[in-house]
């Protein structure tokens, strides 16, 4: 795991999210869209926080790029709404 790869997937997870928000937001309602966030959801609600302990991890190590501390603390925010949206 590269700390490229780990920024990737990072801003992935956190696409995923800003989405299903928009999705919901926007109240757009397709069955085949319904079926997608269903189905990856779960998955990726594991990935956030086994990918932002990697990430808290990586920023560990000394040479720190930008990117990646950015993409944590996005991963950060994120997990900390969607965790908070449960309570």
């Amino acid at each position: 795991m590269t700390t490229r790869n780990l920024t990737i997937i990072n801003f992935v997870i956190v696409s995923y999210f800003i989405l299903i928000w928009l999705i919901n937001f926007y109240k757009i309602d397709y069955f085949i869209i319904g079926f997608f966030i269903e189905l990856l959801t779960i998955p990726f609600l594991i990935a956030q926080i086994v990918f932002l302990i990697l990430g808290i991890k990586y920023l560990m190590i000394p040479p720190r790029h930008y990117l990646l501390i950015i993409s944590v603390l996005f991963l950060t925010i994120c997990t900390i709404a969607t965790i908070g949206s449960f309570f």
